[in-house]
């Protein structure tokens, strides 16, 4: 069975999420607090083969150089968004005390496509608008929407992005999943498709 630990991480309060089925584990938007990261992953007795990144705003990134370093795994991105890790003014952190400067990926996602990663089964389409690159993971019965979709909200547009892409990809890519499904966003609570088609103001 996969189980989901959520990491609340970083000054703007984002969400890392740990995704582990028996000892195996993912690692999806490590943003800040490594040490906390590490101390979770022990706790879990996981031991972690992989990160995969919905988007590459720093907030999302921000502890990922020490997770790589120290466990030594691949690094999953958007092809749109591959030069991000490696420019603090794409990922917006030029304007912080430490601007994030990576290393590249070692993978770029296809979208629409179904991966297994050490036994995690997931799928990955495309949820742009917040960033070019965004993308949500698809797992058995929850769905991880980075800074896409929100309990009773959606990402910024304003960075300049595009709100008609983010509310296309969310409708598209997304509210056609069983409402039952579990949101799992880059901020803030968790939710599920249902409610957000029913409650959500950006779609009623």
């Amino acid at each position: 069975m996969t189980k989901i630990k959520q990491l609340i991480t970083g000054s703007i309060k984002e969400n890392c999420y740990i995704i582990y089925q028996d000892k195996t584990a993912l690692i999806i938007d490590p943003g800040a607090d490594f040490q906390k990261i590490k101390q979770t992953i022990e706790q879990l007795h996981v031991t972690p083969i992989a990160v995969l990144l919905t988007h590459c705003h720093y907030d999302h990134i921000g502890a990922l150089e020490e997770i790589r370093s120290t466990y030594t795994i691949p690094v999953y991105v958007s092809s749109l968004e591959k030069d991000w890790l490696m420019s603090p003014v794409l990922n917006l952190s030029d304007s912080l005390f430490n601007p994030i400067i990576a290393r590249p990926a070692e993978y770029e996602f296809e979208m629409m496509k179904d991966y297994t990663l050490g036994g995690l089964e997931f799928r990955v389409v495309p949820t742009p608008g917040h960033s070019p690159g965004g993308v949500s993971f698809i797992f058995s019965d929850f769905v991880i929407t980075g800074d896409a979709l929100f309990k009773n909200s959606i990402g910024r547009s304003d960075l300049p992005f595009s709100p008609s892409d983010l509310l296309q990809g969310i409708n598209e890519q997304l509210f056609t999943l069983a409402n039952e499904m579990h949101i799992y966003p880059g901020h803030g609570e968790r939710s599920t498709i249902g409610q957000e088609k029913q409650f959500n103001p950006f779609f009623n």
